[in-house]
């Protein structure tokens, strides 16, 4: 039987639909750390809904035509639900959705204005590489482990420069340490936590993301200790496919094309004019 992955509309389901559960569990556990922040979701047409905050890049649909064209009473109940929280309305679109829905949002007053590159990895087509620095130690963090504090102080501090996205990424690891499906990782270096990264199982896809290294720790082997890790747990627990996202053309793309990722596609993000 072939193995062979084609970037084509089952692919695309199977891509949008992990990222999707990755999304709405990220939702469900900022509800449960922060019930006053009012984080939810909910499914309508096939695609999620979600309102993580007004300023999250959660806060938006995930999935949108690909499962089934929604119609103009189920995208004004999307609507509904972003504007009841003073939310603006977007939505992140694979190019494979139903042709039919970009003429519905043209005609609703969207426009397009942010993209992103979905890439992908059939996990047997990667063989384990030569770890540069052995004297990088990584472990898991599982569920109820009391270092979970650890993941999160050291990915907060790989933002540390960035003072402007210091109080909102803390939060967001914060969220992410106990999101279900979630596992963090630790890169260590002479036993102290240098760098982290996160790893998100869905109906095996392997979400790779949260990648942070405290500043005076980089360009010395931490992330790719912590890529190689990952891969492996991934192939560990039943994983055929691994999944990223980037900027179109950035520096995150071309890393992850030199670890043997492909681009499936290139995502449309729309917003519904005020």
């Amino acid at each position: 039987m072939s193995t062979e992955m084609f970037s084509d509309h089952a692919l695309s389901r199977r891509l949008e639909r992990a990222e999707t559960s990755s999304n709405a569990s990220f939702v469900e556990a900022h509800a449960q750390l922060r019930p006053e922040a009012g984080a939810e979701w909910i499914e309508v047409a096939g695609a999620y809904a979600m309102f993580d905050g007004i300023n999250s890049p959660c806060t938006q649909t995930f999935g949108l035509g690909m499962f089934q064209l929604p119609t103009d009473a189920e995208l004004s109940a999307i609507e509904k639900f972003f504007k009841a929280r003073g939310a603006p309305v977007f939505h992140e679109v694979s190019p494979l959705a139903d042709k039919a829905l970009v003429p519905m949002l043209n005609e609703r007053g969207y426009r397009p204005f942010e993209m992103s590159t979905v890439m992908f990895l059939p996990l047997a087509e990667r063989k384990e590489r030569t770890v540069l620095n052995e004297a990088v130690q990584v472990r898991t963090l599982q569920d109820g482990d009391e270092n979970r504090e650890l993941f999160v102080r050291t990915f907060a501090e790989g933002w540390s420069e960035y003072a402007e996205y210091a109080e909102f990424m803390l939060e967001m690891a914060r969220i992410s340490a106990i999101t279900k499906g979630n596992t963090p990782f630790i890169a260590e270096l002479d036993g102290q936590a240098v760098a982290c990264a996160s790893l998100s199982i869905r109906d095996g896809v392997a979400l790779f993301a949260g990648a942070s290294t405290i500043e005076i720790f980089r360009r010395r082997g931490a992330q790719q200790a912590l890529l190689e890790a990952r891969f492996r747990y991934a192939r560990g627990v039943g994983c055929d496919l691994a999944l990223m996202a980037a900027d179109p053309g950035s520096g995150s793309q071309r890393n992850a094309e030199r670890q043997g990722f492909r681009i499936a596609y290139t995502r449309t993000k729309w917003k519904l004019a005020s």
